[in-house]
């Protein structure tokens, strides 16, 4: 489009330039845009084991390290007053945090940008412009202004999101995946837990991510888990990931069983996650070995379903919403018991966030 055009080189005239970098330093001293961890994990196997296999605690009906891993998905409530909402044709698609939509106004062609009465440049609400009016243009015009903002959104996928008031409901435009906080839309996404069932115990496959993942790289994660994207069904992605992450072919994937989900909502600087998470559980056969396909994941173990909740109990050596889903599973598998104090407590905050 020709006015994107002209919004790109007004952002790369001196001047622009000049104001968008400091603007753009200004976040980046006052917020923390990447909120996960650059860094490689700084643990083991060894590590990770020597936790699980330590049983002589008799902590196993304590919650409380179950509850600090729900928190640790569901920070910042106090901030939600920072930002406004998202609106497109008159739905609530996402929200945004005020300082993030001043970097919008640069781009009046696409986003038009309400402030408040009696002359206040208060943004109250970001909505788009009217002469997009099609999904494709939006997804178009939204993609460059992306493109523009250059680092300010961190680790670009090239992976494009449904935008939707809730799902199952008509998409909008689809978005970059790595933006999809900055606009606080609502991000799906599968994961599964990989069991098998040996002499009566379960044993829960457990992955750890390669160590250049973009995102968390080096920490525990489930043995198939991945984003939504758009214009795939929950159980063909939780089938297509089968076979990349973990090398299980359809045949077994096929079995893999929608249990629920889970929810929680994350605020930290300009990023509002609002994720739900599709859970499902696949028994897998008891000689089976995993192998991961696409070079995302270092290596597997097979792990006791009570060593896994060590872990998860102990340590943050998991990738912190997968821990949410473990907890899930050790609920409907019975790990959980009700005479535990803080039982309902703990299973009604695995939806915190808004599982619409």
């Amino acid at each position: 489009m020709a006015t994107i055009a002209a919004a790109a080189a007004r952002c790369s005239s001196p001047t622009r330039r000049q104001l968008l970098t400091r603007r753009r330093l200004l976040f980046s001293v006052c917020f923390s845009s990447a909120a996960p961890p650059a860094a490689m994990a700084g643990f083991g196997w060894d590590d990770a084991l020597r936790v699980a296999g330590d049983g002589g605690r008799g902590d196993e009906s304590d919650l409380s390290g179950y509850f600090r891993k729900v928190d640790s998905c569901n920070r910042g409530v106090d901030k939600k007053g920072d930002f406004v909402k998202f609106v497109v044709e008159d739905q609530v698609v996402g929200y945004i945090h005020k300082g993030f939509a001043e970097h919008l106004r640069d781009f009046h062609d696409v986003f038009t940008i309400v402030s408040g009465n009696s002359g206040s440049n208060t943004v109250e609400n970001v909505s788009l412009q009217s002469s997009l009016r099609t999904p494709e243009d939006r997804t178009h015009a939204i993609g460059e202004v992306i493109k523009s903002l250059g680092e300010m959104i961190p680790g670009i996928r090239n992976e494009l999101y449904p935008v939707t008031s809730s799902y199952g409901m008509p998409v909008y435009f689809s978005l970059e995946r790595a933006a999809a906080p900055y606009f606080g839309i609502k991000a799906y996404g599968v994961h599964m837990n990989g069991y098998v069932e040996k002499d009566g115990q379960k044993f829960l496959w457990i992955g750890k991510r390669s160590d250049v993942k973009q995102t968390y790289p080096g920490m525990l994660d489930h043995l198939v888990a991945g984003g939504l994207p758009y214009g795939i069904s929950c159980k063909e992605n939780i089938m297509k990931e089968c076979e990349e992450e973990a090398g299980i072919p359809r045949s077994i994937s096929t079995n893999a069983t929608s249990v629920g989900a889970i929810s929680y909502m994350d605020i930290e600087g300009f990023r509002y996650k609002r994720d739900v998470l599709f859970c499902y559980d696949l028994k897998l056969p008891a000689d089976f070995v995993p192998n991961n396909e696409d070079g995302e994941v270092d290596s597997f173990r097979l792990i006791p379903v009570p060593h896994a909740a060590n872990i998860v109990r102990r340590t943050d050596f998991f990738k912190p919403n997968c821990n949410l889903v473990i907890i899930d599973f050790l609920f409907r598998h019975g790990y959980i018991q009700p005479d535990s104090h803080g039982y309902l407590d703990l299973l009604q905050s695995l939806r915190r966030g808004d599982c619409s």
